[in-house]
């Protein structure tokens, strides 16, 4: 049984709170290696970074079936047969999952928005890419759909 859109995004509000940390750690230990004094010096390079490192974060965890934050909530990630993913299908669901937030980056690059319109567009595509999953046949995220993964409860929530 999939679980619903609000556990879902709670889901996915929690897991980013999480990769506050992670972004923290990494960003130390690039700024270290990297020598970096100024956080504008050496950007694309530091974005590059984070993104290998929330590839290699959430490929290991979803491979194993759920990051923390999934387990919090008693999500879990499977393929169409209901058995843990590959690593190459978690690396395929990593890549889509950017489709929750590449659409208004570029359309903010595109239109030279500003930070506040460039907010505003993001946080109105997550609103309508979450929307959205209520028109898959299986109530899932189109990227799941895409990357052939489904998430389902793990156990029931106690009450």
């Amino acid at each position: 049984m999939a679980p619903g859109l609000w556990r879902r995004m709670a889901c996915w509000l929690y897991e980013g709170i999480l990769m506050f940390g992670v972004v923290f750690i990494a960003g130390y230990l690039f700024g270290t290696l990297s020598q970096t004094r100024n956080a504008m010096d050496n950007r694309h390079a530091l974005q590059a970074f984070l993104f290998v490192i929330f590839g290699i974060y959430f490929i290991w965890f979803w491979a194993k079936g759920q990051t923390l934050a999934m387990k919090t909530w008693n999500i879990r990630v499977v393929d169409p047969q209901g058995k843990p993913i590959t690593q190459a299908r978690a690396a395929l669901r990593y890549a889509l999952s950017y489709l929750w937030i590449l659409p208004p980056l570029g359309a903010a690059s595109l239109f030279r928005l500003s930070v506040l319109e460039t907010a505003v567009i993001a946080c109105g595509w997550v609103a309508v890419w979450a929307i959205l999953s209520r028109f898959n046949p299986q109530q899932q995220f189109w990227h799941d759909a895409f990357a052939g993964t489904r998430l389902v409860s793990s156990e029931p929530l106690s009450r």
